[in-house]
């Protein structure tokens, strides 16, 4: 199979549209994530009434499934580590197809060459990607992908779709084992029957949790992928989830140009760093912003950038270890004009707070459900924070999990102003905008504390910012009704409204 081309597996293709539905019993899409080999089926199951995630594979034969097998173990024999862990993705399988290639001569194997192609997916599937998850992390729409243990399906949290059972199941404990420990690997780590516990990132930015040892969990190893999200949802697509409206983000446009402190809040998976690489979005083109995450999620098209990850430590001692609280220190002597902090959960906050003290714009996420649920996460320990410093916040804002006329969403459910917090945590908030469940509608009260704020910085008198709040709502409203959300052209405009107002209007058909 010499003349066979090389196979480009590794190539990433965009994202399909994919509808939505009023009954999750009416959903059945299928869409590709390596074509032509590898598909996904989402369908409701009458038998189980549930939706099912199905990865859809090549199916090989009993002659095929021999082949795959002795080519597996010939080149588990040849193979160079070393080789696979320094090239490019393209060297890689080009060394893996041509490695198959000379087995299949010394085994006097012939194989079709519609067999072959099915092979070398699977041979790139398990010693180049993830082994039976590679489809799945693949997939630009799952979050999360969770192993319970051996005989358990693999369950998958979905961006439209949400939680679902998948047709992936390991029965082999021996296997999944295996796999844990290639996990590790890749994270750059050590997991043994001594250190059971798996803490690490995958070379993609994606956070793996995993078990090793039945004596931790009883049903086997078990791991949790939180995929790392090369492309996040624009401001305007989360206008089209009806996660918030278009009033909602020019309000926060304002905020963030006039370098308001906002902290977004809410619980596990409620939409807060969607939210905050949204509102990222209407950061100035020419300010300096310094990001720190645990887990690399944010994605700024912008040059001057600074993007900081913590690193867990090995062994005991932690040895090496770079935690949020060292970078947040060192962030504040890189001269940033913005400070965004993935999420605060422990002594972070002190200097996060501070910060903001010293007029450094900060943007971060915690998890809580309302602003007294916030003071006393703050007050109590491992963060031990006096609730006035919560004074130097202008916006809260709270994100919510909600059921919409039988469909799972997320909603910025308020935005709450901090006018007063006292010493013993009581405060005074005004609340410009709240979602209404009744009607699944945003309303929003006129009189903002923190424009009043903003006016008395900026000189701007109430005229002048009502019309830039009226002038960015329609942009943005404009770039909804024509349904511009593609990530790069989404931040051309709003780049081109800072650098030049009239020719982002005048781009858009509403200059006046």
């Amino acid at each position: 199979m010499d003349g066979v081309e090389t196979l480009n597996l590794a190539v990433p293709i965009a994202a399909p549209n994919l509808p939505s539905f009023a009954r999750k019993q009416d959903i059945d899409v299928r869409y590709a994530v390596i074509p032509p080999y590898s598909y996904i089926h989402i369908y409701w199951d009458k038998e189980k009434n549930e939706l099912i995630y199905e990865v859809e594979e090549p199916e090989l034969d009993e002659e095929e499934q021999e082949i795959l097998e002795l080519l597996e173990k010939g080149i588990e024999e040849i193979i160079d580590v070393s080789f696979l862990r320094e090239k490019t993705q393209d060297s890689i399988i080009s060394y893996l197809q041509q490695s198959s290639n000379l087995i299949l001569k010394e085994l006097n194997l012939s194989v079709s060459e519609e067999s072959y192609f099915k092979l070398f997916y699977y041979l790139y599937r398990d010693f180049i990607g993830l082994n039976e998850i590679e489809s799945v992390m693949r997939d630009f729409f799952v979050e999360d992908i969770g192993c319970n243990g051996i005989n358990s399906p693999i369950y998958v949290v979905h961006r439209l779709y949400r939680n679902m059972r998948t047709n992936v199941i390991y029965k082999d404990i021996e296997k999944l084992a295996n796999f844990v420990e290639k996990l590790a690997q890749r994270s750059g780590r050590y997991v043994s029957y001594a250190t059971p516990i798996l803490d690490g990132t995958l070379p993609d930015g994606s956070r793996v949790n995993a078990t090793y040892a039945t004596e931790i969990t009883s049903k086997g190893p078990t791991f949790t992928i939180r995929k790392f999200t090369k492309v996040p949802f624009t401001p305007i697509q989360l206008i089209d989830f009806k996660t918030l409206s278009p009033e909602i983000l020019a309000y926060f446009w304002l905020l963030m140009e006039h370098k308001s402190n906002i902290l977004i809040v809410g619980g596990t998976a409620s939409g807060k760093t969607t939210l905050l690489n949204a509102l990222a979005f209407f950061i100035p083109p020419e300010a300096r912003v310094v990001s720190i995450e645990d887990t690399r999620e944010l994605n700024l098209p912008r040059e001057n950038w600074l993007p900081n990850v913590s690193r867990t430590g090995l062994g005991p001692g932690k040895v090496g270890e770079v935690s949020l609280f060292d970078l947040l220190k060192g962030s504040f002597r890189q001269n940033p004009d913005y400070v965004i902090v993935g999420e605060v959960r422990g002594q972070e906050a002190y200097v996060l707070f501070q910060g903001m003290a010293s007029g450094h714009a900060s943007l971060s996420t915690i998890h809580a459900e309302s602003v007294d649920t916030v003071i006393k996460r703050l007050e109590t320990p491992p963060i031990n924070l006096s609730p006035t410093l919560v004074n130097i916040l202008d916006v809260v804002a709270v994100m919510t999990h909600a059921i919409v006329k039988g469909k799972e969403t997320r909603k910025l459910k308020q935005v709450i102003e901090i006018l007063n917090v006292n010493p013993d945590g009581s405060a005074t908030t005004n609340i410009p905008y709240f979602w209404n469940p009744a009607d699944d509608a945003f309303y929003f009260k006129r009189n903002s504390y923190v424009f009043r704020k903003i006016m008395e910085k900026s000189g701007l008198s109430q005229e002048e910012l009502l019309r830039e709040f009226t002038d960015r709502l329609r942009l943005l409203y404009e770039l909804y009704r024509r349904n511009i959300t593609e990530f790069n052209m989404v931040q051309q405009i709003i780049n081109l409204y800072y650098k030049d107002k009239n020719a982002a209007l005048r781009q858009l058909g509403l200059l006046r």
